[in-house]
């Protein structure tokens, strides 16, 4: 399993066997179980993740009602960045859709990584970079897309979800009712 997060960091840039065998004995895996909650809001975030396996979910409760923002399935990154980087209360929280198998790292042992192999800290930042330009790209969605847009967005994709998320969160994440999506599919298939 961890073979996949190495070979995630070697596609941004070469590691040598030092760096491998840095980051293989900082290493972190675990299983969590369906349901479980990564990140409440109100708590200030400590760890990061990495999908081995499974799909967590960010949302936000509004007045009582949960409104999903993403899914992170494998090889994405989960990261509360805005908590983590200031050291302040989460606005969302972090759920395992299904099992989980996950990468935790935490800030104490990402900066000794660092500290000991500076190259780590770049394939950090274009990590950072990667999943900042994904974040702007679906906030920028939510203002310029129809939900049955951001629905036919999601559908080619990530296709995948469809099979592994129950319908209401995929209605959450497209910023509908659970009847408002059953309109948009039945329509999508008239056409």
């Amino acid at each position: 399993m961890e073979q996949k997060l190495l070979s995630y960091f070697s596609k941004i840039l070469p590691l040598s066997k030092e760096e491998i065998d840095g980051i293989v004995a900082t290493l972190k895996v675990k299983t969590f179980p369906k349901g479980t909650i990564l990140l409440k809001e109100g708590d200030v975030s400590m760890e990061a993740y990495f999908v081995l396996q499974g799909c967590v979910r960010q949302y936000f409760l509004v007045n009582g009602e949960e409104k999903t923002n993403n899914f992170f399935t494998e090889e994405q990154w989960v990261i509360s960045m805005q908590s983590m980087s200031s050291n302040s209360p989460s606005k969302h929280f972090l759920e395992c859709v299904d099992e989980c198998t996950l990468v935790v790292g935490n800030r104490e042992k990402e900066e000794q990584l660092y500290a000991k192999f500076p190259k780590l800290e770049t394939v950090s930042r274009k990590v950072m970079e990667k999943v900042f330009a994904e974040q702007q790209e679906l906030s920028g969605s939510y203002f310029t897309d129809t939900p049955e847009e951001r629905y036919l967005k999601l559908m080619q994709t990530r296709p995948e979800l469809f099979q592994r998320v129950p319908q209401y969160l995929i209605a959450s994440y497209v910023g509908v009712k659970p009847e408002s999506l059953s309109r948009i599919r039945k329509r999508l298939v008239q056409k």
